[in-house]
């Protein structure tokens, strides 16, 4: 006899793309108990079992917090990951953690950090599997439809030094093509593990909405419109195939301790909507840096737009009318049965985690919850 979540994730896989009205993005804000074990551990001071079971105990919490919150879909916060790229980092022998490039984040007061990115160094070599701990631990903890996030190869990209990164790869082409190989054979097991539902995160493509930083492209000798026909070839090469698979991409202007990268509406890297085989956008539109709904105008008719209008960067809570009011706005371009509401990016996409606290994480998945029943009852 089957499982009860092997044929719930089924009836998932059927009804997914034109049911579900909200989700959260991934990763939720760490318990700071979870936060000193990972220092412990790393340190040697936690041995495995011990780590693995206050890492259990999070996660389950996070699970619970969702579904009290009445989310759709659920993840299991990337609890187990120090950033939201870790899941590809901690699974291959090859990268350096923090030697690679820096990129500033910012906010509307002027205030920056500097977060410094992995890089490659030596070639892959596979350790485990990038999300299948988190994926069977959620699908044996909760009957919830659930998702596993993944990272976009164009984003892997930018762990790539044309210095650091020659004795390993030659070529960027080079590491490229063992990044699209090693996540398409990730995705072939978790489909093989019951997962319906698969995010993959595309930082890069708000990058190449950025005025600005599309002019940096240029100055540097690269095109920013054959970098999104590369993009959207990876993420094709990656995700095609999979037949009763949800892929749905998540693309926002950077997230890290409330701080951002990018600006600028969707417009530019429209066509992703009709070129890519995605079944889900989840799009940023929680403030001016977004931009309007009009580049929604280009979605074809058997795709569904997740807006992400409340703010994981900010403590305040958001007004349910004026929630309620901008998705009627954004039906004037997609019909309303073919949007749903979820916040605007993760909580926490590195482990210091945005500046909100866990009680105004709760509200605000409440809040996306409740509004959700509001509008699609």
């Amino acid at each position: 006899m089957d499982r009860p979540y092997v044929t719930n994730q089924s009836r998932v896989a059927a009804n997914l793309s034109a049911n579900v009205r909200c989700e959260v993005i991934g990763s939720l804000l760490r318990p700071p108990d979870l936060v000193g074990a990972r220092e412990r551990h790393e340190r040697g001071e936690l041995g495995d079992r011990e780590f693995k079971r206050i890492e259990d105990e999070a996660v389950v919490s996070a699970i619970r917090l969702q579904e009290e919150a009445g989310i759709d879909v659920i993840t299991d916060g990337e609890l187990r990951r120090y950033a939201f790229y870790g899941h590809l980092i901690e699974s291959f022998d090859g990268f350096d953690r923090e030697g690679g490039w820096a990129i500033p984040f910012r906010d509307e007061s002027g205030e920056e950090l500097i977060l410094r990115r992995p890089v490659v160094v030596e070639r892959l070599r596979w350790r485990r599997s990038m999300c299948a701990e988190e994926w069977t631990f959620v699908r044996s903890t909760s009957m919830r439809p659930a998702k596993v996030t993944m990272l976009s190869a164009q984003q892997a990209a930018a762990y790539y030094d044309p210095d650091k990164s020659k004795g390993a790869y030659p070529s960027l082409d080079a590491y490229l093509a063992d990044i699209v190989d090693v996540s398409r054979r990730e995705v072939e097991e978790l489909v093989r593990l019951g997962c319906t539902y698969i995010q993959i995160d595309g930082p890069q493509y708000g990058a190449l909405l950025d005025a600005r930083m599309r002019e940096g492209y240029r100055l540097r000798g690269s095109d920013p419109e054959q970098l999104i026909d590369r993009c959207i070839e990876m993420d094709n090469a990656i995700i095609q195939g999979h037949h009763g698979v949800v892929f749905g991409l998540h693309i926002c202007r950077g997230n890290n301790q409330s701080k951002f990268y990018a600006e600028g509406d969707y417009e530019p890297i429209a066509r992703i909507f009709s070129r890519t085989l995605f079944n889900r956008f989840l799009l940023e539109y929680d403030d001016a840096r977004s931009g309007g709904f009009d580049p929604l105008q280009h979605l074809p008719e058997d795709r569904v737009a997740v807006l992400g209008l409340v703010t994981t960067k900010k403590s305040a809570l958001e007004d349910e009318d004026e929630l309620r009011a901008r998705i009627r706005e954004a039906a004037q371009f997609v019909p309303l049965e073919r949007l749903a509401l979820s916040p605007q990016c993760g909580f926490a996409s590195t482990i210091q985690g945005n500046r909100i606290t866990a009680d105004q994480q709760r509200q605000k998945l409440e809040l996306v919850g409740r509004v959700a029943r509001s509008v699609w009852s």
